[in-house]
C-alpha cells in the first residue's frame, strides 16, 4: 500500500479509495497535494488489482476548496523578469519573463487530462466543493454527493478570472449554470440538489450513507469485465471531446479493443445460466 503525505489511500474489493487528508485547510492542495495525487493516478494505471477508484475528502465539511493560497511554492508565481531558481515540482504561475508559459494544477490534479487514468473514478463529495476542486470534479466519471454538498467558485470575488474551472464545467453542466456560478463568485453556492437537478451530480445522500452509496456503485463496476469497462470509459470521453462522425470512427476501433473473447465468455455464461443481476431502481 502506498504512503502519501497528504493522501489516505486504501484498496478493497477492486476498489482504490484516495482521500484528499489536509482538513485542517478544508483539503485545499498545495504543491505536496499536487504531486501526489498525479503520482496516484499513474500508479493506479499499472495496478490491476484496481479497477475502480472512489475520491472522497477528509471529514464532513469539505471534498476540496482548491488552491491554498497560503501554501509555501503555491498561488504566488515568480514576477517576469525576477532572477531566481528553475520552478520546483508541483509549483504554479508564469515561467519567465513573458504570460505565455505557464504552470497550472491542471497540470499535475485531473485524473484524464494529467493522469491518463482510464479506470473509472466516482467522486463521493462529502462537503463543499469550490474552485480548484472542479479540476477533480471535471473528470470523473460520476459524482455521488452528500445532502450537505455545496458547489460554487469564487474567483471573480476575490479579483481572478474563473477560466479553467468553468471550461472543465461546460462539460457536465448548461452553460447558463456554468456562467451564473463563475460569476456569482463566493455569494452563492450550488446546493447538492441543485446539482442534481443540473446534472453535475449523479446521486443526493445522507451524509451518513455516502460511503456505502459509493461503495455500492464502485463493487457492481468492479465485478465487471475490466477491459469492457475501460474501453467504455475511454468511448464515453471521446464522445464528449470529439465531433459526432470522429467519435464513431473511433468506436469501431474502440469495440475491437474493448472486447475480448474472455469478456465475452462470461458474459454469455451469465446470460445463459438465467440468472439476472439484482438491480435497484434509481
Amino acid at each position: 500500500m502506498s504512503s502519501y503525505q497528504t493522501l489516505t489511500y486504501e484498496e478493497r474489493d477492486a476498489v482504490a479509495w484516495v482521500t484528499l487528508n489536509r482538513p485542517e485547510v478544508l483539503n485545499a492542495f498545495d504543491s505536496v497535494m499536487m504531486r501526489e495525487l498525479h503520482q496516484c493516478w499513474r500508479a493506479l494505471r499499472d495496478n490491476d488489482d484496481v479497477r475502480v477508484v472512489v475520491l472522497t475528502g477528509a471529514g464532513n465539511t469539505a471534498f476540496c476548496t482548491g488552491l491554498d493560497r497560503t501554501a509555501a511554492a503555491v498561488g504566488e508565481p515568480r514576477q517576469p523578469g525576477q532572477p531566481g531558481a528553475a520552478a520546483q515540482p508541483g509549483e504554479i504561475g508564469q515561467r519567465g519573463g513573458t504570460p505565455l508559459h505557464l504552470d497550472d494544477p491542471g497540470d499535475l490534479l485531473p485524473p484524464k487530462t494529467a493522469g491518463q487514468l482510464w479506470k473509472p473514478v466516482i467522486a463521493a463529495v462529502n462537503g463543499m466543493a469550490c474552485g480548484g476542486a472542479f479540476y477533480l470534479l471535471g473528470e470523473v466519471e460520476f459524482i455521488i454527493a452528500a445532502d450537505h454538498a455545496t458547489f460554487f467558485d469564487p474567483h471573480t470575488s476575490y479579483g481572478m478570472a474563473a477560466v479553467f474551472e468553468p471550461t472543465m464545467m461546460l462539460q457536465r453542466m448548461p452553460l447558463g449554470e456554468v456562467m451564473r456560478m463563475s460569476l456569482m463568485g463566493a455569494h452563492e453556492r450550488i446546493s447538492a440538489q441543485r446539482a442534481y437537478q443540473v446534472g453535475l451530480v449523479q446521486e443526493v445522500v445522507p451524509g451518513a450513507d455516502l460511503h456505502e452509496a459509493a461503495q455500492r456503485a464502485a463493487l457492481v463496476i468492479a465485478s465487471q469485465p475490466p477491459l469492457a469497462v475501460q474501453a467504455t470509459v475511454r468511448a464515453v470521453w471521446y464522445a464528449q471531446e470529439l465531433g459526432y462522425r470522429q467519435a464513431l470512427d473511433v468506436a469501431k476501433t474502440l469495440v475491437q479493443l474493448g472486447t475480448d473473447s474472455e469478456s465475452l465468455a462470461a458474459g454469455q455464461r451469465a446470460f445463459t445460466s438465467g440468472r439476472r443481476p439484482d438491480w435497484r431502481l434509481r
